[in-house]
Protein backbone atom coordinates (compact mmCIF):
# COMPACT_ATOMS: atom_id res chain seq x y z
CA UNK A 1 0.00 0.00 0.00
CA UNK A 2 2.59 2.21 1.00
CA UNK A 3 4.60 1.73 -2.09
CA UNK A 4 1.37 2.47 -4.29
CA UNK A 5 1.06 5.55 -2.28
CA UNK A 6 4.99 6.77 -3.38
CA UNK A 7 3.98 6.17 -7.28
CA UNK A 8 1.00 7.97 -7.12
CA UNK A 9 2.55 10.82 -5.39
CA UNK A 10 5.94 10.93 -8.39
CA UNK A 11 3.43 10.62 -11.06
CA UNK A 12 1.30 13.72 -9.68
CA UNK A 13 4.52 15.83 -9.23
CA UNK A 14 6.06 14.92 -12.92
CA UNK A 15 2.77 16.12 -13.82
CA UNK A 16 3.38 19.27 -11.73
CA UNK A 17 7.15 19.30 -12.89
CA UNK A 18 5.08 19.48 -16.55
CA UNK A 19 2.52 22.09 -16.39
CA UNK A 20 5.43 24.23 -14.28
CA UNK A 21 7.63 24.07 -17.14
CA UNK A 22 4.95 24.91 -19.87
CA UNK A 23 3.66 27.84 -17.43
CA UNK A 24 7.72 29.32 -17.46
CA UNK A 25 7.29 29.96 -21.44
CA UNK A 26 5.79 32.82 -20.98
CA UNK A 27 7.08 35.83 -18.39
CA UNK A 28 3.45 36.21 -17.29
CA UNK A 29 2.95 32.39 -16.13
CA UNK A 30 6.49 32.14 -15.12
CA UNK A 31 6.59 32.68 -11.56
CA UNK A 32 3.42 30.73 -11.12
CA UNK A 33 5.05 27.91 -13.28
CA UNK A 34 7.79 28.10 -10.98
CA UNK A 35 6.54 27.61 -7.55
CA UNK A 36 3.73 25.16 -9.18
CA UNK A 37 7.01 22.83 -10.13
CA UNK A 38 8.35 23.12 -6.81
CA UNK A 39 5.24 22.25 -5.13
CA UNK A 40 5.85 18.82 -7.17
CA UNK A 41 9.81 18.27 -5.77
CA UNK A 42 8.25 18.88 -2.35
CA UNK A 43 5.73 16.07 -3.09
CA UNK A 44 8.11 14.16 -4.20
CA UNK A 45 10.66 14.56 -1.49
CA UNK A 46 8.08 14.25 0.73
CA UNK A 47 6.98 10.64 -1.10
CA UNK A 48 10.80 9.58 -0.67
CA UNK A 49 10.62 9.74 2.94
CA UNK A 50 7.87 7.19 3.14
CA UNK A 51 10.21 4.64 1.25
CA UNK A 52 9.98 1.31 3.81
CA UNK A 53 13.85 0.58 5.10
CA UNK A 54 14.84 4.33 4.76
CA UNK A 55 18.02 4.62 6.69
CA UNK A 56 20.10 7.54 7.97
CA UNK A 57 17.41 9.79 8.42
CA UNK A 58 18.60 12.42 9.91
CA UNK A 59 22.37 12.55 8.48
CA UNK A 60 19.06 13.50 4.96
CA UNK A 61 17.45 15.97 6.96
CA UNK A 62 20.93 17.60 8.24
CA UNK A 63 22.06 17.67 4.65
CA UNK A 64 19.21 18.85 3.02
CA UNK A 65 18.76 21.32 5.69
CA UNK A 66 22.50 22.74 4.81
CA UNK A 67 21.43 22.54 0.82
CA UNK A 68 18.40 24.66 0.85
CA UNK A 69 19.88 27.34 3.32
CA UNK A 70 22.90 27.23 0.76
CA UNK A 71 20.62 27.49 -2.36
CA UNK A 72 18.02 30.60 -0.75
CA UNK A 73 21.28 32.23 0.43
CA UNK A 74 22.97 32.30 -3.75
CA UNK A 75 19.29 32.80 -5.15
CA UNK A 76 18.91 35.56 -2.47
CA UNK A 77 22.19 37.57 -3.03
CA UNK A 78 23.48 36.61 -6.43
CA UNK A 79 23.96 39.69 -8.71
CA UNK A 80 21.81 39.25 -11.98
CA UNK A 81 25.02 39.35 -13.80
CA UNK A 82 26.27 36.32 -12.13
CA UNK A 83 23.11 34.36 -12.87
CA UNK A 84 25.00 32.40 -15.52
CA UNK A 85 27.49 31.33 -13.29
CA UNK A 86 25.06 30.20 -10.41
CA UNK A 87 23.12 28.58 -12.92
CA UNK A 88 26.80 26.64 -14.13
CA UNK A 89 27.14 25.42 -10.21
CA UNK A 90 23.84 24.24 -9.61
CA UNK A 91 24.06 22.43 -12.54
CA UNK A 92 27.44 21.11 -11.97
CA UNK A 93 26.42 19.96 -8.06
CA UNK A 94 23.51 18.04 -9.97
CA UNK A 95 26.19 16.02 -12.10
CA UNK A 96 28.34 15.22 -9.06
CA UNK A 97 25.47 14.18 -7.06
CA UNK A 98 25.15 11.42 -9.57
CA UNK A 99 27.91 10.36 -10.08
CA UNK A 100 28.36 10.31 -5.74
CA UNK A 101 25.21 8.21 -5.97
CA UNK A 102 26.23 6.01 -8.50
CA UNK A 103 30.22 5.54 -6.55
CA UNK A 104 28.41 4.58 -3.30
CA UNK A 105 26.11 2.14 -5.05
CA UNK A 106 28.56 0.52 -6.10
CA UNK A 107 29.68 -1.42 -3.49
CA UNK A 108 25.96 -3.14 -2.86
CA UNK A 109 25.85 -4.11 -7.13
CA UNK A 110 26.32 -7.82 -7.61
CA UNK A 111 28.48 -7.64 -10.06
CA UNK A 112 27.11 -10.14 -12.27
CA UNK A 113 24.42 -7.34 -13.34
CA UNK A 114 25.36 -6.29 -16.05
CA UNK A 115 22.34 -3.77 -16.93
CA UNK A 116 22.58 -1.69 -13.69
CA UNK A 117 26.18 -1.80 -13.76
CA UNK A 118 25.71 -0.43 -17.35
CA UNK A 119 23.55 2.33 -16.11
CA UNK A 120 25.92 3.14 -13.06
CA UNK A 121 28.88 3.17 -15.20
CA UNK A 122 26.48 6.18 -17.34
CA UNK A 123 25.83 8.00 -14.11
CA UNK A 124 30.06 7.91 -12.96
CA UNK A 125 31.07 9.26 -16.34
CA UNK A 126 28.26 11.66 -17.40
CA UNK A 127 27.80 13.15 -14.29
CA UNK A 128 31.68 13.40 -13.62
CA UNK A 129 31.85 15.18 -16.89
CA UNK A 130 28.88 17.47 -15.92
CA UNK A 131 30.21 18.40 -12.73
CA UNK A 132 33.65 19.24 -14.19
CA UNK A 133 32.80 21.05 -17.30
CA UNK A 134 29.98 23.07 -15.38
CA UNK A 135 32.46 24.12 -13.12
CA UNK A 136 34.95 25.41 -16.34
CA UNK A 137 32.22 27.01 -17.71
CA UNK A 138 31.64 28.90 -14.37
CA UNK A 139 34.81 30.28 -14.35
CA UNK A 140 35.04 31.29 -17.70
CA UNK A 141 32.11 33.15 -17.31
CA UNK A 142 32.69 34.74 -14.21
CA UNK A 143 36.49 35.31 -15.93
CA UNK A 144 38.71 33.61 -13.91
CA UNK A 145 39.44 30.97 -16.21
CA UNK A 146 40.72 31.81 -19.55
CA UNK A 147 40.30 30.07 -23.21
CA UNK A 148 43.23 27.39 -23.78
CA UNK A 149 43.59 25.46 -26.76
CA UNK A 150 44.31 22.14 -26.68
CA UNK A 151 44.27 18.97 -28.93
CA UNK A 152 41.17 17.72 -29.24
CA UNK A 153 42.36 14.31 -30.05
CA UNK A 154 43.96 14.60 -26.45
CA UNK A 155 40.40 14.92 -24.75
CA UNK A 156 39.38 12.04 -26.89
CA UNK A 157 41.99 9.71 -25.91
CA UNK A 158 40.75 10.40 -22.22
CA UNK A 159 37.13 9.72 -22.98
CA UNK A 160 38.34 6.18 -24.54
CA UNK A 161 40.01 5.79 -21.62
CA UNK A 162 37.35 6.27 -19.35
CA UNK A 163 34.77 3.84 -21.46
CA UNK A 164 37.01 1.41 -21.92
CA UNK A 165 37.40 1.33 -18.26
CA UNK A 166 33.70 1.14 -17.46
CA UNK A 167 33.62 -1.54 -19.95
CA UNK A 168 36.24 -3.76 -18.23
CA UNK A 169 34.40 -3.69 -14.95
CA UNK A 170 31.35 -4.37 -16.60
CA UNK A 171 33.10 -7.83 -17.84
CA UNK A 172 35.60 -8.14 -14.88
CA UNK A 173 33.68 -10.43 -12.77
CA UNK A 174 34.62 -8.79 -9.51
CA UNK A 175 34.67 -5.51 -7.86
CA UNK A 176 36.89 -3.33 -8.92
CA UNK A 177 37.11 -0.17 -6.65
CA UNK A 178 40.63 1.47 -7.83
CA UNK A 179 39.69 0.90 -11.40
CA UNK A 180 36.46 3.07 -11.01
CA UNK A 181 37.88 5.49 -8.70
CA UNK A 182 40.43 5.99 -11.75
CA UNK A 183 37.44 6.10 -14.24
CA UNK A 184 35.72 9.17 -12.28
CA UNK A 185 39.09 10.52 -12.73
CA UNK A 186 39.43 9.97 -16.33
CA UNK A 187 35.51 11.35 -16.58
CA UNK A 188 36.67 14.52 -14.62
CA UNK A 189 39.26 15.25 -16.57
CA UNK A 190 37.74 14.82 -20.01
CA UNK A 191 34.90 17.21 -18.40
CA UNK A 192 37.77 20.09 -18.18
CA UNK A 193 39.70 19.18 -21.82
CA UNK A 194 36.42 19.55 -23.21
CA UNK A 195 35.32 22.89 -22.09
CA UNK A 196 38.08 25.16 -21.17
CA UNK A 197 38.69 25.03 -25.61
CA UNK A 198 35.48 26.79 -26.03
CA UNK A 199 34.83 30.01 -26.34
CA UNK A 200 33.50 32.37 -24.06
CA UNK A 201 30.83 33.38 -26.64
CA UNK A 202 29.27 30.03 -26.88
CA UNK A 203 28.95 29.38 -23.37
CA UNK A 204 25.28 29.86 -23.68
CA UNK A 205 25.25 26.50 -25.85
CA UNK A 206 27.72 24.57 -23.62
CA UNK A 207 25.30 25.77 -20.36
CA UNK A 208 22.62 24.35 -22.46
CA UNK A 209 24.35 21.01 -23.15
CA UNK A 210 25.46 20.24 -19.80
CA UNK A 211 22.27 20.79 -18.41
CA UNK A 212 21.00 18.49 -20.79
CA UNK A 213 23.90 16.19 -19.13
CA UNK A 214 22.74 16.83 -15.83
CA UNK A 215 19.32 15.60 -16.51
CA UNK A 216 20.58 12.49 -18.51
CA UNK A 217 22.63 11.79 -15.33
CA UNK A 218 19.10 12.05 -13.00
CA UNK A 219 17.27 9.53 -15.65
CA UNK A 220 20.21 6.85 -15.25
CA UNK A 221 20.39 7.22 -11.54
CA UNK A 222 16.48 6.65 -11.22
CA UNK A 223 17.07 3.97 -13.48
CA UNK A 224 19.45 2.61 -10.60
CA UNK A 225 17.00 3.04 -7.92
CA UNK A 226 13.39 2.18 -9.94
CA UNK A 227 12.62 5.86 -8.67
CA UNK A 228 10.21 6.88 -11.24
CA UNK A 229 10.21 10.89 -10.43
CA UNK A 230 14.06 10.65 -11.00
CA UNK A 231 13.87 8.83 -14.17
CA UNK A 232 10.79 10.84 -15.77
CA UNK A 233 12.81 14.12 -14.18
CA UNK A 234 15.80 13.25 -15.38
CA UNK A 235 14.14 13.11 -19.40
CA UNK A 236 12.44 16.16 -19.00
CA UNK A 237 15.18 17.83 -18.16
CA UNK A 238 17.79 16.12 -20.38
CA UNK A 239 15.28 16.69 -23.01
CA UNK A 240 14.44 20.21 -22.44
CA UNK A 241 18.64 21.21 -22.31
CA UNK A 242 19.05 19.27 -25.95
CA UNK A 243 16.29 20.84 -27.44
CA UNK A 244 17.54 24.21 -26.28
CA UNK A 245 20.73 23.58 -27.17
CA UNK A 246 19.86 22.63 -30.80
CA UNK A 247 17.59 26.03 -31.05
CA UNK A 248 20.61 27.73 -29.62
CA UNK A 249 23.02 26.76 -32.19
CA UNK A 250 20.47 27.76 -35.01
CA UNK A 251 20.27 31.10 -33.40
CA UNK A 252 24.04 31.37 -34.01
CA UNK A 253 23.72 29.40 -37.59
CA UNK A 254 26.40 26.91 -36.51
CA UNK A 255 26.12 23.76 -35.68
CA UNK A 256 26.88 21.56 -32.33
CA UNK A 257 29.42 20.10 -32.87
CA UNK A 258 31.20 23.44 -35.05
CA UNK A 259 30.89 25.05 -31.36
CA UNK A 260 32.36 22.19 -29.46
CA UNK A 261 35.16 21.22 -31.21
CA UNK A 262 35.99 24.85 -33.03
CA UNK A 263 37.67 27.65 -31.34
CA UNK A 264 35.27 30.03 -32.22
CA UNK A 265 34.02 32.73 -29.60
CA UNK A 266 37.60 33.19 -27.98
CA UNK A 267 37.60 36.56 -26.23
CA UNK A 268 41.00 37.23 -27.44
CA UNK A 269 39.91 40.35 -29.39
CA UNK A 270 42.28 39.60 -32.44
CA UNK A 271 41.06 41.21 -35.90
CA UNK A 272 38.89 39.22 -38.45
CA UNK A 273 40.35 39.01 -41.71
CA UNK A 274 38.74 41.34 -43.91
CA UNK A 275 38.79 44.32 -40.95
CA UNK A 276 40.02 47.36 -41.73
CA UNK A 277 41.91 49.88 -39.30
CA UNK A 278 41.53 53.30 -40.46
CA UNK A 279 37.59 53.75 -39.84
CA UNK A 280 36.57 56.78 -37.82
CA UNK A 281 33.19 56.23 -35.07
CA UNK A 282 31.29 59.00 -34.77
CA UNK A 283 30.45 60.54 -31.09
CA UNK A 284 27.18 61.95 -29.93
CA UNK A 285 26.86 63.87 -26.79
CA UNK A 286 23.71 63.14 -23.88
CA UNK A 287 21.99 66.12 -24.84
CA UNK A 288 21.64 65.70 -28.65
CA UNK A 289 20.79 61.59 -28.08
CA UNK A 290 17.82 62.93 -25.84
CA UNK A 291 16.36 65.02 -28.62
CA UNK A 292 16.71 61.75 -30.98
CA UNK A 293 14.80 60.04 -28.59
CA UNK A 294 12.26 62.85 -27.58
CA UNK A 295 11.13 63.09 -31.00
CA UNK A 296 10.90 60.25 -32.56
CA UNK A 297 7.96 58.02 -32.77
CA UNK A 298 9.78 54.49 -32.37
CA UNK A 299 12.56 53.69 -29.91
CA UNK A 300 13.95 49.99 -29.86
CA UNK A 301 16.70 49.24 -27.31
CA UNK A 302 18.43 46.51 -27.99
CA UNK A 303 20.13 45.17 -25.04
CA UNK A 304 23.27 43.18 -24.30
CA UNK A 305 25.65 41.75 -21.38
CA UNK A 306 26.75 45.37 -20.92
CA UNK A 307 23.55 46.27 -19.53
CA UNK A 308 23.99 43.70 -17.26
CA UNK A 309 27.00 44.44 -15.90
CA UNK A 310 26.27 47.97 -15.19
CA UNK A 311 23.38 47.09 -13.75
CA UNK A 312 21.38 49.52 -15.97
CA UNK A 313 18.14 47.34 -16.33
CA UNK A 314 16.08 49.76 -13.72
CA UNK A 315 17.50 53.08 -15.30
CA UNK A 316 16.63 52.05 -18.67
CA UNK A 317 13.16 51.38 -17.50
CA UNK A 318 13.10 54.43 -16.31
CA UNK A 319 14.30 55.91 -19.65
CA UNK A 320 11.15 53.86 -21.57
CA UNK A 321 8.46 55.38 -19.12
CA UNK A 322 9.89 59.26 -19.67
CA UNK A 323 9.91 58.47 -23.19
CA UNK A 324 6.64 56.92 -23.21
CA UNK A 325 4.86 60.04 -21.15
CA UNK A 326 6.23 61.85 -24.34
CA UNK A 327 4.34 59.71 -26.73
CA UNK A 328 7.28 58.24 -27.52
CA UNK A 329 7.00 54.20 -28.47
CA UNK A 330 9.50 52.20 -26.95
CA UNK A 331 10.19 48.21 -27.57
CA UNK A 332 13.08 45.96 -27.16
CA UNK A 333 14.95 43.69 -29.20
CA UNK A 334 15.95 40.12 -28.11
CA UNK A 335 18.52 38.47 -29.41
CA UNK A 336 18.40 34.13 -28.47
CA UNK A 337 21.75 34.30 -27.71
CA UNK A 338 22.36 38.16 -26.07
CA UNK A 339 23.58 37.56 -22.73
CA UNK A 340 25.27 34.89 -21.28
CA UNK A 341 22.56 32.06 -21.42
CA UNK A 342 19.59 31.50 -22.75
CA UNK A 343 16.78 34.36 -21.67
CA UNK A 344 19.63 36.49 -20.05
CA UNK A 345 17.96 39.43 -21.42
CA UNK A 346 14.55 38.36 -20.84
CA UNK A 347 15.08 37.88 -17.18
CA UNK A 348 17.35 41.45 -16.79
CA UNK A 349 14.19 42.96 -18.08
CA UNK A 350 11.74 41.39 -16.13
CA UNK A 351 13.62 42.14 -12.95
CA UNK A 352 12.89 46.39 -13.50
CA UNK A 353 9.27 45.15 -14.42
CA UNK A 354 9.64 46.17 -18.23
CA UNK A 355 6.39 44.41 -19.55
CA UNK A 356 6.49 41.47 -21.52
CA UNK A 357 4.70 42.63 -24.45
CA UNK A 358 7.72 45.29 -25.33
CA UNK A 359 10.24 42.28 -25.32
CA UNK A 360 10.02 41.42 -29.66
CA UNK A 361 11.99 38.63 -30.45
CA UNK A 362 14.85 38.92 -33.00
CA UNK A 363 12.93 37.71 -36.67
CA UNK A 364 9.62 40.10 -35.40
CA UNK A 365 11.40 42.75 -34.71
CA UNK A 366 13.83 42.94 -37.96
CA UNK A 367 10.44 43.38 -39.67
CA UNK A 368 9.87 46.63 -37.53
CA UNK A 369 13.22 47.75 -37.59
CA UNK A 370 12.89 49.61 -41.07
CA UNK A 371 10.27 51.92 -39.46
CA UNK A 372 12.33 52.68 -36.42
CA UNK A 373 13.50 56.17 -35.83
CA UNK A 374 16.03 55.46 -32.83
CA UNK A 375 17.81 51.99 -31.96
CA UNK A 376 19.57 52.12 -28.72
CA UNK A 377 22.16 49.32 -28.14
CA UNK A 378 23.25 49.16 -24.80
CA UNK A 379 26.15 46.93 -24.21
CA UNK A 380 25.80 44.72 -26.64
CA UNK A 381 28.18 43.79 -29.51
CA UNK A 382 27.88 41.04 -31.95
CA UNK A 383 24.08 40.51 -32.18
CA UNK A 384 24.03 43.24 -33.98
CA UNK A 385 27.16 43.06 -36.30
CA UNK A 386 26.54 43.46 -39.61
CA UNK A 387 29.06 41.82 -41.00
CA UNK A 388 27.06 38.71 -39.80
CA UNK A 389 25.51 39.67 -43.38
CA UNK A 390 28.30 41.31 -45.22
CA UNK A 391 31.66 39.78 -44.31
CA UNK A 392 31.43 36.00 -45.72
CA UNK A 393 35.48 36.13 -44.37
CA UNK A 394 33.90 36.89 -40.91
CA UNK A 395 33.93 33.88 -38.82
CA UNK A 396 30.58 34.82 -37.76
CA UNK A 397 29.05 35.04 -41.37
CA UNK A 398 25.85 33.46 -41.58
CA UNK A 399 24.72 34.08 -37.87
CA UNK A 400 21.08 35.84 -37.51
CA UNK A 401 21.23 39.22 -35.86
CA UNK A 402 19.29 42.21 -35.20
CA UNK A 403 19.56 44.32 -38.17
CA UNK A 404 19.89 47.39 -36.41
CA UNK A 405 21.28 49.30 -39.35
CA UNK A 406 18.09 49.14 -41.13
CA UNK A 407 16.64 51.76 -38.66
CA UNK A 408 17.18 55.60 -38.92
CA UNK A 409 19.50 56.07 -36.44
CA UNK A 410 21.75 53.90 -34.40
CA UNK A 411 22.67 55.02 -31.12
CA UNK A 412 25.50 52.51 -29.43
CA UNK A 413 25.84 52.93 -25.51
CA UNK A 414 29.48 51.09 -24.55
CA UNK A 415 32.90 52.03 -22.27
CA UNK A 416 34.44 51.64 -25.12
CA UNK A 417 35.52 49.90 -28.68
CA UNK A 418 36.02 47.26 -27.24
CA UNK A 419 35.22 44.02 -29.24
CA UNK A 420 32.66 41.54 -28.23
CA UNK A 421 33.02 37.63 -27.24
CA UNK A 422 33.76 36.87 -30.73
CA UNK A 423 36.61 38.69 -30.55
CA UNK A 424 36.28 40.55 -33.56
CA UNK A 425 35.79 44.36 -34.39
CA UNK A 426 32.13 45.48 -34.90
CA UNK A 427 31.06 47.23 -38.27
CA UNK A 428 28.29 49.16 -36.70
CA UNK A 429 30.23 51.03 -34.81
CA UNK A 430 31.42 53.34 -38.43
CA UNK A 431 28.15 52.82 -40.38
CA UNK A 432 27.15 56.34 -41.03
CA UNK A 433 23.70 55.64 -38.93
CA UNK A 434 25.51 54.80 -36.27
CA UNK A 435 26.48 57.18 -33.15
CA UNK A 436 28.62 56.08 -30.10
CA UNK A 437 27.86 57.64 -26.97
CA UNK A 438 30.79 56.14 -24.70
CA UNK A 439 30.39 56.15 -20.76
CA UNK A 440 28.86 53.63 -17.85
CA UNK A 441 25.65 52.22 -19.37
CA UNK A 442 23.98 53.19 -16.05
CA UNK A 443 25.31 56.80 -15.53
CA UNK A 444 24.82 56.79 -19.22
CA UNK A 445 20.72 56.53 -19.21
CA UNK A 446 20.24 58.31 -15.93
CA UNK A 447 21.92 61.39 -17.68
CA UNK A 448 19.75 60.58 -20.57
CA UNK A 449 16.57 60.53 -18.07
CA UNK A 450 17.22 64.00 -16.86
CA UNK A 451 17.68 65.80 -20.24
CA UNK A 452 14.90 64.13 -21.75
CA UNK A 453 12.61 64.86 -18.58
CA UNK A 454 13.85 68.38 -19.32
CA UNK A 455 12.58 69.35 -23.04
Amino acid sequence: MILQIIDICYLVAVVLFIVGIKMMSHPDSARRGNGIALSGMLLAIIASFLTPGLNNLILIIIAMALGTIGGLYSAKTVQMTAMPQLVSFFNGMGGAAAALIGLVEYGDLPVDDIGKGSVLMASLVIGSVSFSGSMIAMGKLQGVIKDIRINKILGFLVLAAAVGLAIYVLNSGEPQPNIVYLLIFLSLIYGLLFVYPIGGADMPVVISLLNALTGVTAATTGLLYDNKVMLMGGILVGSAGLLLTLLMAKAMNRSVSNILFTSFGTASGAAAPGQSGDQVAKEINAYDTAILLAYAKRVVVVPGYGLAVAQAQHAVHDLEKILEEKGVEVLYGIHPVAGRMPGHMNVLLAESDVSYDKLIEMDDMNEQLPNTDVVMVIGANDVVNPAANDDPSSPIYGMPILEVNRATNVIVIKRSMSSGYAGIQNALFFDAKTRMLFGDAKKVLNGLVSEVKNM
